[in-house]
């Protein structure tokens, strides 16, 4: 294992965006009651960030409202076997400016589950800001490299 300093943070972070955006799936967990629940999302990256959309009356929401904790893995499909995996708290973005920004950053289109734009009221707007990210091949075996924030 290689611990990514500082100063290599910003390559990382392009090899962490380039391997998520070659991943279909993503798995997303997150804490009710002290237990687990693993749930299918899209997200993607700025920078040091992770940016995923949810409905707001949706079991996600309301577990991280509750329980910030979230742990994320992004798989990528053979031959390359590359994993991201992301360990942080979650934001639930309330302001509006910064939901209408994030709209666009997001990688797919939006309007398909929330017609009308970000003003949606069932759109909720995740923000993740890792503790740790780790990039590996082979699940976790080989070239494995960790951030720690």
């Amino acid at each position: 294992m290689s611990r990514v300093s500082e100063s290599e943070a910003e390559s990382f972070f392009r090899d962490v965006d380039e391997a998520s955006k070659k991943a279909v799936w993503c798995a997303v967990a997150t804490v009710t009651e002290n237990e687990p629940r693993v749930r299918i999302v899209h997200p993607t990256w700025e920078g040091q960030t992770l940016w995923f959309a949810t409905g707001t009356d949706s079991h996600k929401h309301r577990q991280l409202v509750k329980n910030p904790s979230i742990d994320i893995q992004l798989q990528v499909a053979p031959p390359d076997f590359v994993q991201v995996l992301a360990r942080g708290r979650a934001e639930i973005v309330v302001d509006a400016a910064e939901k209408k920004r994030v709209w666009d950053v997001i990688d797919y289109d939006l309007s398909a589950f929330w017609p009308g734009g970000p003003e949606n009221p069932g759109f909720t707007l995740v923000k993740v800001v890792p503790n740790r990210v780790e990039l590996s091949k082979m699940f976790g075996s080989q070239e494995k490299r960790v951030w720690r924030g």
